[in-house]
């Protein structure tokens, strides 16, 4: 597993290092977050350990604008800010997991390879989808319009990939509700819809129509 390690207290960035280092992961540390962002663009990692208090650029704004720029990584979020509101903010940003400080090493160990898991199991053979004149990169989670990145949000990215993921096919709005909303128990499944609206707005000048069938769901249709 090839891990980036955002972390800028040397002491524990050191002693991660060591201790995930002995356990088979590969490392790759940065200390800040505009040096994190170039570093995950060009490194292509399997799971990003990321604090959120950082110089310069803090961590939810690191994740903010890689969710944005189409890079999908799975996001574990390592801080001192350990209230329910400071999670709730990550995991909407785009964080996959949240681990407080202090934390047991085993404990992280598990929940690294479970994102590490999670992708690989994801990942199938095909390495990119098309629609029309859309790709979605699989490797790097960012969805192309010609040679263009689409500029997406991070819940826009999750619906549009997991509609170009099922090509032909519909996807149900509970589906795509579990995968843009994931553990988000007090949101109700018309938000999808906005989701879809505003999509759709984004979608209209690519040659692509997001469709809806009732009592289906959703699919992507390349406009003749």
């Amino acid at each position: 597993m090839k891990l980036l390690l955002v972390e800028d207290d040397p002491s524990m960035q050191a002693a991660l290092q060591r201790a995930l280092g002995r356990r088979s992961i590969d490392i790759t540390p940065c200390t800040d977050g505009a040096q994190a962002l170039a570093t995950w663009r060009a490194t292509s990692p399997d799971v990003v350990l990321l604090d959120l208090t950082l110089p310069g650029l803090d961590g939810l704004h690191v994740l903010e604008q890689a969710r944005q720029a189409g890079l999908a990584t799975p996001v574990l979020i390592l801080t001192a800010r350990g209230t329910v509101g400071d999670r709730i903010i990550g995991l909407n940003t785009g964080a996959d997991d949240y681990l407080a400080k202090p934390f047991d090493l085993d404990e992280l160990e598990a929940r690294l390879r479970a994102l590490h898991r999670r992708r690989l199991s994801t990942g199938a053979s095909t390495l990119s989808y098309t629609v029309g004149p859309l790709r979605y990169d699989r490797d790097s989670g960012a969805i192309y319009h010609g040679a263009e990145v689409l500029e997406l949000t991070p819940r826009e990215l999750a619906l549009l990939q997991a509609l170009m993921a099922k090509p032909g096919h519909a996807v149900s709005k509970e589906r795509l509700f579990e995968l843009v909303f994931p553990g988000e128990a007090d949101v109700q499944y018309e938000a999808v819809e906005v989701v879809v609206y505003r999509l759709r707005k984004k979608l209209a000048a690519t040659g692509v129509k997001l469709v809806t069938l009732r009592g289906l769901g959703y699919l992507l249709k390349a406009e003749a």
